[in-house]
């Protein structure tokens, strides 16, 4: 019996080794697995800008309303909506008649004063004619009382004194009189003057070239006087400044640092399908508290009038631009947060994590400010997939949009 239980141990034996062996046999038999596939791209050298795409829209480059600055009748009005007129045209007259009066008064008191100043110059004139001669004769009778004593009564002398200082002050009140009348005269001058100056408001002039872009008043149409701010006044007609245009663009808070005077922006009216360039001329330098934007503008020559007020653009403002830098497809870095990183594939193809710095990005590239250098080779999608230190088998990515935006 003991020695049958040891024949069955040792067969017994023999069938669990022969399994090992067929099992380890089987192990060195089966192949190896292969590295992963991985897409990869190449950190090239470029040139590289970002830009921003608005609407614009089209505004007057000055645009006013223009008041009659007195009350009255509209006596006659050429212009209307549409019209072209040029600066210091006469675009309406008024007829005003009682200022055509006060200003014939106001003349009236100045030919008044200047009579006046003469009648007070001949006062003067007749003034120092009497001093004159009072003063001649005190003096020859103050002279002979002097060398003979007594000849010349006291109260002769006495009289005569008076008189020459009397005609001495008369002299005074005539120059006094006179100085009134020449201030009078001023004021008659300055009177008639600012009269004057009202009739010259009878006309509406052009402030500058422009188009008429609103009529208001019609001949005969009672018009209230701009400066009086007890009445609701009513224009006459709005001139628009339309040869030179304001194209003017709201600018996002992210962009705002961007945007300098001299910049380029490219437009496209497409309303006309006209295409050009320009240069951002003048910006806010504030935001606009409800959209958080910031309003800039381009000014566009319209001589021939092609493009009107009103009128929307499409409008791409370029806003940083460098030559010569690292770039990468968008999609090849991984955006953490605050934090870029990308996966590069050394010579041993071998995985390994990098952090990286960005600086330009557009739509399809970002700039690489540091942590690669050119060449090396970065692993361009489906990153999550890869694991730090893991041996992949590289081939080179097919990115179509993978274009590099280079500023002509």
């Amino acid at each position: 019996m003991p020695r049958k239980r040891i024949l069955w141990i040792a067969v017994a034996l023999l069938l669990v080794g022969a399994v090992v062996l067929f099992t380890l046999l089987h192990k060195s038999k089966a192949p190896a697995v292969a590295p992963r596939s991985a897409a990869v791209v190449s950190v090239s050298i470029g040139a590289l800008s970002s830009s921003l795409t608005v609407a614009g829209q089209f505004q007057p480059y000055q645009e006013v309303d223009l008041h009659a600055k007195v009350s009255g009748y509209i006596r006659w009005i050429k212009v209307d909506i549409g019209d072209r007129v040029r600066q210091g045209e006469v675009l309406a007259a008024l007829e005003v008649p009682e200022l055509q009066d006060q200003l014939q008064g106001a003349q009236a008191e100045v030919r008044h004063s200047q009579s006046e100043i003469t009648r007070a110059q001949s006062e003067v004139v007749s003034a120092q004619s009497t001093y004159a001669a009072l003063h001649a004769d005190y003096t020859r009778l103050e002279a002979a009382s002097k060398q003979r004593p007594g000849l010349i009564a006291e109260q002769e002398l006495d009289d005569a004194r008076s008189k020459d200082q009397e005609a001495a002050a008369q002299i005074g009140v005539a120059k006094a009189s006179l100085d009134a009348m020449q201030q009078q005269l001023g004021v008659s001058n300055a009177d008639s003057r600012r009269i004057q100056t009202l009739t010259n408001y009878e006309q509406i002039i052009s402030p500058f070239n422009g188009v008429v872009t609103m009529r208001y008043a019609d001949t005969g149409s009672l018009i209230q006087a701009g400066t009086s701010s007890n009445t609701q006044s009513m224009p006459v007609v709005r001139v628009a400044q339309s040869d030179l245009l304001r194209l003017r663009m709201p600018v996002p808070e992210s962009d705002v640092p961007f945007i300098q005077e001299g910049g380029t922006v490219q437009v496209r009216v497409n309303a006309t399908g006209r295409t050009f360039t320009g240069k951002i001329v003048r910006f806010t330098r504030a935001l606009d508290t409800d959209t958080r934007t910031m309003l800039t503008e381009v000014d566009v020559p319209n001589d021939d009038l092609t493009l009107s007020p009103g009128m929307y653009a499409e409008t791409n403002i370029q806003l940083q631009h460098k030559d010569n830098t690292l770039t990468l497809p968008a999609q090849a870095v991984v955006m953490n947060g605050d934090q870029a990183y990308v996966l590069v594939v050394d010579q041993t193809n071998h995985v390994e994590k990098r952090n990286v710095m960005v600086g330009i990005q557009t739509a399809n590239r970002m700039e690489i400010t540091s942590g690669l250098h050119d060449g090396e080779q970065v692993i361009a999608s489906g990153q999550t997939n890869y694991q730090d230190g893991e041996v992949v088998s590289p081939h080179a990515a097919f990115i179509p949009t993978a274009a590099q935006e280079v500023s002509e």
